[in-house]
């Protein structure tokens, strides 16, 4: 199994508090986001979590290499409402044949785009800087979750780096028959498809080795357990929490005093 490790250095101020009040103060942030749709509360958000990233101890190279995909499918999200949304309202800025750009669909765009990033980009932090056994040993302790949920997500989150790994020796031995896709895009499609499809039936059958194992160990038998680690939640994490809802609060507060909050109900 390869294990996942996290990217932050052991002894940084954040880094080093309690898991569950960094998932919460992530969830602050998300639900914050979520009320608006104007591209001023996510953009200072973003800021704002930009600027607490050394405080995790993390390098913003490092960070960049994990968030990547999140950059992709935010210029994706960019780009389609960009062309294809449906309401053009404001000025229009641009146009070339029926694509038109205006003022109104550029806010909107911008402003789902940037909220994509506000809203995963905390969960992303949070993960690179935690270690899954702490985080299910808080889960269990502090949150009371049932043990069976908590070592699950662990396993589960151990396991993830392996498919990367099974994508690349399952392209190797198909490579090694002579089974290639060369230059044609329909075949890379289908043989994308039975890669997937061949990882999945070795997931689901990992999956279900895992869960007997699991019960054979009494994770369902309802006898209280035993934490090998404890994992203490004090005044320190719970500042954590109360400044991420500050945070978010000025973000709103600002939105709201320049006059650009869009509420998402109306």
């Amino acid at each position: 199994m390869i294990p996942y490790q996290p990217i932050a250095a052991p002894g940084a101020p954040l880094a080093r508090r309690n898991p569950v009040a960094k998932v919460a103060a992530a969830l602050v942030f998300s639900v914050a986001l979520i009320a608006t749709v104007d591209p001023v509360t996510p953009a200072v958000a973003i800021g704002f979590q930009l600027a607490v990233v050394p405080l995790f101890g993390v390098r913003y190279a490092a960070l960049a290499r994990r968030a990547w995909p999140l950059l992709l499918s935010a210029l994706g999200i960019f780009g389609t409402l960009l062309l294809f949304a449906a309401e053009r309202t404001g000025t229009l800025l641009w146009q070339a044949g029926p694509v038109e750009i205006t003022t109104g669909v550029l806010g909107t765009a911008l402003g789902m785009a940037l909220r994509v990033v506000a809203v995963a980009l905390p969960g992303v932090l949070v993960f690179a800087t935690t270690d899954p056994t702490d985080l299910a040993d808080a889960l269990v302790q502090n949150v009371k979750a049932p043990p069976r949920f908590a070592i699950g997500a662990l396993a589960a989150f151990r396991l993830v780096p392996l498919l990367a790994v099974e994508w690349q020796m399952v392209s190797l031995a198909r490579r090694a028959r002579g089974i290639e896709a060369g230059r044609n895009p329909l075949a890379r499609l289908r043989l994308f498809g039975s890669t997937a499809f061949t990882l999945l039936v070795g997931a689901i059958r990992r999956g279900t080795r895992l869960a007997a194992a699991m019960d054979a160990r009494g994770f369902d038998s309802g006898v209280p357990r035993t934490a090998a680690r404890r994992q203490r939640f004090g005044p320190a994490d719970a500042a954590v929490i109360a400044g991420a809802v500050v945070l978010a609060g000025a973000a709103l507060g600002l939105s709201v005093a320049l006059g650009t909050f869009r509420p998402l109900l109306r």
